[in-house]
């Protein structure tokens, strides 16, 4: 394995432009947000009634008035301008999963031959990008080309620097001429909106909506992720062209001795760290956690909770950051759900929760928790929601990538369920019987040393097993992947939890009437929950979910497993999910059909591009090793023959190389002959791919590791396992 000091990256301690960058950003507690146009940036350069209309708007989801638009505009040119800027763009996020920007440039012809600084409110609020280049699903065709970009005022405008540019980023939505959604975060807005109406009914039903003016939903996304030296990236086009290693022998050691997992972090991935955290901080991206994960070369950053919006418009940011500054250090960063086979992928934790504008966390249970029927509406409904939709929640976090770690025994299987503790699931069962009467306590735990404190034990234990489990205060969906941008999946669980409360206000509304009595309502709600917990209470599942016990069960309970994308996505297009997304003014039939022709198409063109690039690499790379080594055996079982030495180890071993090689060119063979897409549908296609392509390259890569094992290390052209999980020093 090579190793490298630091001093072999020049630009470790002092990058003269870092060190310009970081020089005009305050230090100490002012560092963070520096670089967003929000909180003291605006209170500084705007009117107070414009900064107030521009908080309301940011806060309470308030129109934005037009007429303070120019003024906005203006005050964000001056600072992005002092912070180097020389351009804008509107910064989206198309279908594509990626970010979109064009930049403009803040100057304009003053008519004189000349130019003047210039950024209009019409300029902030609206652009018109290329709508016929991105994926549509065929909303839009190449010949209809119009699209637009509207100002999303409720996440801040910030600056992205380079070496040597700086780029005011304004945060949009991308939107077809005919109005139609073409990005993923139109969607999630209106999937906010849905729910915290709901959710505001149910605030209504029990009294305790005074002084709220909306719900929303919270989140913090946990990232896990891989670093690679650079040289090493650089020799595995598998890497390069997918992002993970298509074949390679596994390594005597990996993470079977459970050391790096919160282990001490190497100085140069620490290094990496404090420059990526010190970016998002001056980004406003509020990161506070940081740790070696599993396996060997993997790490996790998480955030505080935000408002969902912006929670996952900063998460698009720390994926940038975080590839953008590991290249500093030497690293590549691989986001991609399963870099190497046989150790543990990387998912992407979605901590979910909703709170009322006032400070109100919906889903905080409280020490009375049997007592606190708002609550238990409130946690009744998410259960409700995950077992009538557990198929459309499955589906919005497929990927080719997911599929490959969904299940492994490091990550949920592909079966939906809640994990709720001890706590909570013994209130239901008091609910079940009638009504809840008590809770559940944890206690403490006596350590048995007089010098440590005792410590209060919750009254649930954490289920890491668990594809959706309630972790105190929100609920974490564990099964997103770590390449997914989590606005689709959020925007799908805000839509079916609206559903399902939408449902349990109108029975209560039903069951109490109007104006109902202490009483009558207390009377309803344990009705309507009893109803609802005997009827949805399968999706609940407190055990191993990596055991073979539970995959019988959960098939005997009737839960969905939808093992593939080729299984999952044609959920999202069902019946059942055009008439819910429908009815909930998220996405209208055509744009639902749309997203889901467009995961198809890259579910297709991911597993083309692993396809062919594995056939060129078994071509190029492994089987010319293999022949080089099958001459050097046969050379010297013939020279030990001439000698007079009988060498039948060396023969035999000969023999089973040359099987091999035999072996290796027939998968080849195959995988080229099944990998033709031929004149099939997408959703033809997609199962065809599940059940011949993918086939077809586990073979080749069991046939081409074996190889790698068989081959001496001089005449093997890649770098391995072990060099590059352990090449972080």
């Amino acid at each position: 394995m090579t190793s490298h000091r630091l001093e072999d990256y020049p630009g470790f301690r002092t990058r003269s432009h870092d060190k310009k960058h970081l020089d005009r950003v305050p230090s100490g507690s002012r560092l963070f947000g520096a670089l967003t146009f929000s909180g003291d940036v605006m209170l500084k350069r705007l009117p107070e009634d414009v900064y107030k209309q521009l908080q309301q708007t940011m806060h309470q989801g308030q129109p934005l008035d037009a007429s303070v638009a120019n003024i906005v505009a203006s005050a964000m040119k001056e600072w992005a301008i002092e912070h180097g800027a020389t351009h804008y763009t509107h910064w989206f996020q198309p279908l594509t999963g990626q970010t979109a920007e064009k930049h403009d440039a803040f100057l304009a012809p003053d008519g004189n031959g000349g130019a003047i600084e210039k950024f209009s409110g019409a300029q902030l609020i609206r652009g018109e990008p290329d709508a016929s280049s991105f994926p549509s699903g065929g909303i839009r065709d190449t010949y209809e080309a119009r699209g637009y970009t509207a100002w999303d005022a409720t996440s801040p405008a910030f600056i992205l620097t380079t070496p040597d540019t700086a780029t005011l980023c304004i945060p949009t939505v991308f939107v077809s001429w005919t109005g139609e959604a073409l990005d993923k975060k139109t969607p999630l807005l209106r999937s906010i909106q849905a729910v915290g109406e709901q959710a505001m009914r149910i605030l209504r039903i029990f009294g305790t909506d005074k002084g709220v003016t909306q719900v929303t939903t919270t989140l913090g996304c946990e990232q896990e992720y891989f670093l690679i030296d650079k040289k090493l990236y650089e020799q595995r086009p598998d890497l390069q062209l997918c992002g993970r290693t298509l074949f390679g022998a596994p390594s005597p050691k990996d993470h079977q001795l459970d050391d790096h997992y919160f282990g001490a972090i190497p100085e140069r991935v620490l290094a990496f760290m404090t420059e990526a955290e010190r970016r998002l901080y001056e980004l406003g991206v509020p990161v506070c956690t940081r740790h070696n994960e599993v396996a060997p070369g993997q790490y996790e950053v998480a955030p505080y909770f935000e408002g969902t919006n912006v929670a996952v418009d900063h998460q698009m940011i720390l994926m940038h950051v975080l590839r953008q500054t590991a290249r500093h250090h030497g690293f590549v960063c691989l986001l991609h759900e399963k870099p190497f086979a046989g150790v543990n992928g990387s998912g992407k934790h979605n901590n979910w929760s909703l709170t009322t504008d006032t400070g109100v966390n919906l889903l905080d249970p409280r020490d009375q928790t049997h007592t606190n029927m708002q609550f238990l509406v409130f946690l009744v409904g998410v259960i409700r929601a995950i077992d009538k939709h557990a198929d459309l929640l499955r589906g919005a976090i497929t990927n080719a990538g997911n599929d490959h770690r969904l299940g492994s025994n490091e990550a949920p299987p592909p079966i939906i369920s809640i994990y709720l503790g001890a706590m909570l699931s013994d209130i239901l069962d008091q609910i079940e019987e009638g009504g809840p009467q008590k809770t559940k306590r944890g206690g403490t735990i006596d350590l048995g040393a007089h010098i440590l404190p005792q410590i209060p034990r919750h009254s649930g234990d954490r289920n890491r097993t668990s594809p959706f489990a309630f972790t105190g205060n929100k609920f974490e969906f564990r099964a997103v992947g770590s390449s997914t941008p989590v606005a689709w999946p959020n925007t799908v669980l805000n839509t079916i939890i609206a559903e399902s409360l939408d449902d349990i206000a109108t029975e209560l509304e039903k069951r109490a009437g109007k104006n109902p009595t202490p009483r009558k309502l207390e009377t309803a709600v344990k009705s309507v929950l009893k109803d609802a917990v005997k009827k949805h209470r399968r999706v609940v599942f407190d055990g191993d979910n990596y055991s073979e016990e539970w995959h019988q069960e959960a098939e005997e309970r009737g839960l969905p497993c939808l093992r593939t994308t080729a299984d999952a996505l044609p959920c999202l297009k069902s019946k059942k999910a055009l008439g819910l997304f429908n009815k909930y003014g998220v996405l209208n039939n055509r744009e639902l059909r749309a997203r889901v022709e467009v995961l198809f198409d890259q579910y297709i063109t991911v597993m083309s591009i692993e396809s062919e690039t594995m056939i060129d690499m078994l071509r190029s790379y492994v089987l010319p090793a293999a022949l080089r080594f099958q001459a050097e055996l046969a050379e010297a079982a013939t020279a030990s023959q001439a000698a007079g030495i009988e060498c039948p180890g060396t023969v035999e071993q000969l023999r089973q190389h040359v099987r091999h090689i035999e072996e290796l060119q027939s998968a080849i063979a195959n995988l080229k002959n099944v990998a033709s897409r031929n004149n099939r549908s997408p959703e033809a296609l997609a199962r065809h791919i599940r059940d011949k392509v993918i086939p077809a390259m586990d073979a080749a890569r069991r046939v081409a590791d074996t190889i790698e094992q068989e081959v001496s290390d001089d005449l093997w052209p890649l770098p391995g396992y072990s060099e590059m999980m352990f090449s972080q020093t």
